[in-house]
């Protein structure tokens, strides 16, 4: 017997519509690609799952910077309340850290899958695993069912595509939801790399690999206009720079035109250029015979100070009491304004979410059905709709997937 409604993707929003429909009475069944459920799910927030932000709805839709008002409807429909009360009804106890971040007490994203799966099979939603659907089936302009990729075709009212993006396609999320899409003839904007770390000209970022910085800031500019300005924690790699605020900067970074901006990072936010000149003069003023580099090993860590030092045109070796006003007063432009120029995005295949996807113009955004075929729904990153790091980019997954149950 063919179900009411198919859903193609077991992801966050997959299964969180699935549940949402089969509790309405709805004979889902639920197709996934992979050999397991949650694939994506169970990796984010480095296998801790921030699931959501226990944020209002303005703070919200200030952290979308792409599709915000056409989120608007299902995201207050569906707040981030709403789906940590569903967790802690399975029975998952949550937590909010620091930036209202919210995870599972236990720090497991299995717990998370889990209490989907169990929701999903109490609601009597029938899973298929190793299923991949290949095609959209629609006859007279209205959705049919889908076509496997064996040939199969399974009919149904409704379908939805929660294909995902195209961010770690080895969790499944390798476009063919974008593709099905597109071969319907639906608009839809290429996918690029969102919430990703960046590469950059300068060697500096090698030399301190692993070097992960607590409240600094970071201010991105492209031209004489700010872009981006925010304090938080950095990384440096082996092939530039990444952490949570690179990410949410690189959301706000024309994938085509990277070069054309500029990442200044503040080392020393709390304290004003002349407080920073200051501390330096006491620092060197308590060790007048040691090298700058000795003097100074108390504020940077060691990996940065020779490269602050090279920057500042500073010889490590030089006594202190011989350091110049103008190189004390360089290096404290260097600490408040180091800079670096961003030459490319890693690869979209490494991005936390991927940006772009089928055009909101196609999409009713109260319901998540597709203007021009009846009976075809879009839910999830396949939405052209992402936004910072921070639990946000899964709250839009719940949301949309629970409006789109409601109404498959």
């Amino acid at each position: 017997m063919n179900p009411d409604v198919i859903i193609v993707g077991g992801g966050a929003a997959g299964c969180f519509a699935a549940v949402t429909a089969a509790r309405r009475g709805r004979q889902v069944l639920l197709l996934d690609g992979n050999d397991r459920l949650g694939h994506k799910l169970s990796i984010t927030g480095k296998g801790r799952c921030n699931l959501t932000n226990n944020c209002d709805r303005d703070t919200l839709m200030q952290n979308i910077p792409r599709g915000g008002r056409f989120l608007f409807s299902a995201l207050s429909r569906c707040t981030p309340q709403d789906v940590m009360a569903f967790f802690e009804a399975e029975g998952v106890p949550l937590k909010t850290e620091r930036g209202r971040r919210v995870f599972p007490v236990s720090d497991r994203a299995q717990d998370i899958v889990q209490a989907l799966t169990a929701a999903m099979q109490d609601a009597g939603v029938r899973v298929r695993l190793g299923a991949r659907v290949r095609s959209v089936t629609v006859r007279d302009g209205c959705c049919t069912g889908v076509r496997l990729a064996d040939g199969t075709e399974i009919g149904a009212e409704s379908v939805l595509l929660a294909t995902g993006g195209m961010s770690y396609p080895r969790t499944g999320s390798t476009g063919d939801g974008l593709r099905m899409a597109e071969k319907l003839g639906l608009a839809v904007t290429p996918m690029q790399p969102s919430l990703i770390p960046l590469e950059t000209a300068e060697p500096d970022p090698q030399e301190m690999q692993g070097l992960a910085l607590k409240n600094v800031t970071l201010t991105v500019t492209r031209g004489k206009k700010r872009i981006f300005s925010e304090m938080g924690e950095l990384l440096f790699t082996h092939f530039g720079v990444s952490g949570p605020l690179v990410l949410t900067a690189g959301s706000l970074i024309e994938p085509d035109a990277v070069p054309e901006y500029a990442l200044h990072i503040d080392l020393k936010p709390a304290l004003t250029a002349q407080q920073l000149d200051l501390r330096i003069q006491r620092d060197f003023a308590s060790a007048p015979n040691k090298s700058a580099a000795n003097a100074l090993h108390g504020l940077l860590p060691a990996s940065m100070l020779p490269v602050m030092l090279r920057r500042a045109g500073l010889p490590g070796e030089q006594k202190v009491n011989a350091v110049t006003r103008t190189q004390r007063s360089t290096l404290v432009q260097c600490l408040k304004d180091y800079t670096l120029t961003p030459t490319s995005m890693r690869p979209v295949t490494e991005a936390i979410v991927s940006r772009g996807g089928v055009s909101l113009r196609e999409i009713n955004p109260n319901t998540m059905a597709c203007k021009r075929i009846t009976g075809l729904f879009i839910a999830g990153e396949l939405l052209d709709a992402d936004a910072f790091t921070g639990g946000f980019n899964l709250q839009i997954a719940f949301a949309t997937g629970y409006a789109a149950g409601l109404n498959l």
